[in-house]
């Protein structure tokens, strides 16, 4: 198994109500109904700087999307990946590694829940970190982003250590913004207002 790490930025923007009762409910993670019986999601992330062994990973980018016919844990997860254009062959062998979980690190922890795989497309996809926003862009399919829920808070944020396998210590509580869509294989969402996560990461094997 190769020996890789990265830091960067990520968000996710899905159809439940603020806050996802996934993850915070009475129930344990996972195991609570979505808020509309199914769950349509999708992770974005962004890396800073990040290696593969010896294959450089820094400035590029990774969509994943996700739809559950219900609660998480109940698995039938149907799943589709997006790859930074800018990557070559061996940085896009080495992101669908790290991405799907096949050489361990946080995203392992879903790979059991996974039925259907509709596979990866190579496309631009474009990242953005506007103060306490963060949006993507891929042309013709995403267009997202996520925005702090009101709060009462001095710095405008709410922090809570979830245990989310993505950022389990530090996830900001968000809500999608206006115009948070996504149009592919087949799947129309609108996530705008909906439950929204941002959070820096810092994975390894």
């Amino acid at each position: 198994m190769a020996k890789w790490r990265i830091t960067g930025d990520y968000f996710e923007n899905c159809n439940c109500d603020v806050v996802c009762p996934c993850l915070a409910s009475a129930s344990p993670p996972l195991s609570t109904r979505p808020s509309r019986g199914v769950c349509d999601v999708a992770l974005v992330f962004h890396i800073d700087a990040g290696n593969y062994d010896e294959v450089a990973l820094d400035g590029l980018n990774v969509a994943l999307i996700a739809h559950t016919p219900g609660p998480m844990a109940e698995g039938q997860w149907t799943v589709a990946a997006y790859i930074d254009e800018r990557a070559d062959d061996r940085q896009t062998a080495a992101l669908g590694a790290i991405f799907t979980g096949a050489d361990g690190g946080p995203m392992a922890a879903f790979a059991p829940f996974i039925a259907t795989d509709l596979g990866v497309k190579k496309v631009p996809i474009r990242y953005t970190i506007q103060g306490k926003t963060r949006s993507v862009e891929i042309p013709g399919i995403m267009q997202m982003g996520v925005e702090p829920i009101p709060n009462l808070h001095p710095s405008g944020e709410i922090w809570a250590a979830l245990g989310h396998p993505v950022a389990p210590d530090r996830l900001a509580l968000a809500m999608g913004r206006s115009g948070s869509t996504y149009v592919d294989h087949g799947m129309r969402w609108d996530n705008s207002g909906r439950n929204g996560h941002y959070a820096p990461i810092a994975w390894s094997n």
